[in-house]
This record gives structure tokens, sequence and C-alpha cells, in this order.
């Protein structure tokens, strides 16, 4: 079997629209300009088209054009707003598919890495086991709030930051990112069942979050292993983990800000065993980025445009 395979290998079935990712990670590079964000994303236009055609985030890039992204990340679930189901639905299909890479990623260390200490590949078959655990999960949750597997497109974000060659750099990228990253969200996504009295879905995400500070824990002390004697090697893998969380920072979505749609959950991380100087690094790396006051303005702009844009067409369809 080949070993460090690339994102675009990953094996899916005919339910699945592979997604390119860039319109997801260039909002961690933007400024809190309107103009900027309307002019990025009326560049990336043709791309976000063609990666939601066939799949259930085709009305949602219809009614608000390339600038849908922005609504689908940059505002909090909201049990009150009309498009609750599906903005809840889409979520639920984001960790689903996330979940299906993590365990992809875990597989691959377990593989990539033949010299690692056995104590080490115990951790990764644990992980897989538990990730395994995890993609029934939430396929079952997201057919419990309507959805199913395929429905929305697939982004390969998260399996890209499982393919560093440096099993200290995967680990960070992998289990102190992203499973911090989960840790926020799953957070998020229990407040939200409870906001709406749904103890299935609330006892389910919090059954999975359990397991993601085991799996924080694992990255702490492997990152810690693997760079023992080696400060350098220590600093790269640090330097990668920041890299991962500005990128999932969605340009301040996820983030201590007031205005975040996702908190930054500090308790869980704590327990995971983030340090307060890591902490506090989180705080300065995902507070930069437009702002939802901004965000909104550039999703009423582009909306606007898109819709131009259609009456335009059909008026030359139709002379």
């Amino acid at each position: 079997m080949k070993s460090f395979i690339e994102p675009n290998e990953l094996a899916r079935d005919s339910r699945f629209i592979r997604q390119d990712n860039v319109a997801a990670t260039i909002l961690s590079t933007l400024p809190d300009d309107v103009d900027a964000v309307v002019e990025a994303l009326e560049r990336l236009d043709p791309m976000i088209e063609k990666g939601v055609r066939g799949t259930e985030a085709e009305p949602l890039y219809e009614e608000y054009g390339p600038g849908f992204a922005l609504v689908t990340l940059n505002e909090p679930l909201d049990p009150t707003s009309p498009s609750a189901g599906t903005r809840l639905a889409l979520r639920m299909h984001g960790i689903f598919v996330g979940e299906l890479q993590a365990l992809e990623g875990a597989g691959r260390s377990l593989w990539d890495f033949p010299d690692a200490p056995w104590e080490f590949k115990m951790n990764m078959a644990r992980q897989c086991w538990d990730e395994t655990r995890h993609v029934q999960i939430y396929e079952k949750l997201l057919e419990h709030v309507g959805g199913y597997a395929g429905m929305f497109p697939e982004s390969t974000f998260l399996f890209e930051c499982a393919c560093s060659d440096d099993p200290a750099l995967r680990v960070a990228g992998v289990n102190r990112g992203l499973e911090g990253l989960a840790c926020d969200v799953f957070r998020d996504m229990i407040r939200y069942a409870e906001a709406i009295g749904d103890e299935t879905m609330r006892q389910a995400v919090d059954y999975v979050l359990a397991d993601e500070l085991t799996h924080v824990r694992f990255g702490s002390d492997w990152v810690k292993e693997f760079t023992k004697g080696d400060p350098e090697r220590y600093e790269k893998a640090q330097e990668f983990r920041r890299k991962v969380d500005k990128q999932f920072s969605f340009g301040g979505a996820r983030s201590e800000r007031e205005d975040a749609a996702i908190p930054i959950a500090w308790e869980d991380r704590r327990e995971a065993g983030f340090t307060e100087q890591e902490l506090d690094e989180l705080r300065e790396i995902t507070a930069d980025g437009p702002s939802r006051d901004t965000m909104r303005e550039a999703a009423r702009q582009l909306r606007e445009r898109h819709h131009a844009r259609r009456a335009a067409s059909a008026e030359r369809a139709s002379a």
C-alpha cells in the first residue's frame, strides 16, 4: 500500500462530490474590509459554483451566490432562523466527512511511520477505532436532522493537515490542531442541542467530545516525545499547529471575539492538556479577520451581484 498519499487520492463512492477547499482557506487570510472580501469571493465564483452543482448546497448558491459560504461559516447556528434546518444539516455533514478524514488521517499515521514506537502505533490504532465510531455516530446524527451522506460537497481541507512526512508535525497538526478544533465545534453543538431540547444530539456529541480530549492528549504526549532534545524540531511542530489553527479560524468565525460563530472551548482545551501559553497564542491567532458585520455586508453585495448576473443572463437568452 502506498505511503504518504495526497488528499485527492482519498477513495470515495459516487455519493460524494469533491470540492476545492480554497474558498474556506482564503477566509483566514482576508482583512476586515468589505471590498477585499467581495473581490476574493467574486474571483472564486466559478470554482464555488462548480463545487456545489448536484448537491443540496446548490440552492444556497442560487440564493446567495458565492457569498453563501459567508452565511454558512460565519453566522452562529440559530434555531429560530428560517434556514436553521439546512445550516444544521450542513454543519453535521461537515463534521461527518471530517470524522471520515480523521479516521483516514489516523490510519495513515499508523502506516506512514513504520519505525515509530509501538506505543505510538497503539495510540493511532485506538484513534482509528474511535474515529470509526464517530463516523457512524455522525452519519446517524446527520440522518437524525434530516440529512444524508453526500448531500453537500466534501472538501479535503482536514486531511491536508495529516500530510506532513514528519510524525511530530503530523500529530501537532491533527491531534493538537484539528482535535482542538473539534473541542470547539462539539461544545457549540452541545449548546445548540440543549437550546432546542434535542437530548439525542446532546448526548451523542458529548460522548464523541470525550474521545477528542483523549486524542488531543495523544498529540501532546507524542509531540514532546518525537521532539525530545530537539528544540528546533519542537518549534517546527508548534508552528505547524499554529498554521492549522489559523486556517481553521475561518477568518475569526472560530475565535474568542464577541461576534464569533463558534466560540473557543477554553475549559475543554485545558482538560485536554493545552497550556495557558498555547491558549494565549490561540486567542491571538484566531482574533484577526473580517468581522461579522463585514461578512454580512460582503454577503449582501455578493448576493445582489449574483442576482443581477442571473437576470442579465436570462434577458440575453430571451432576446
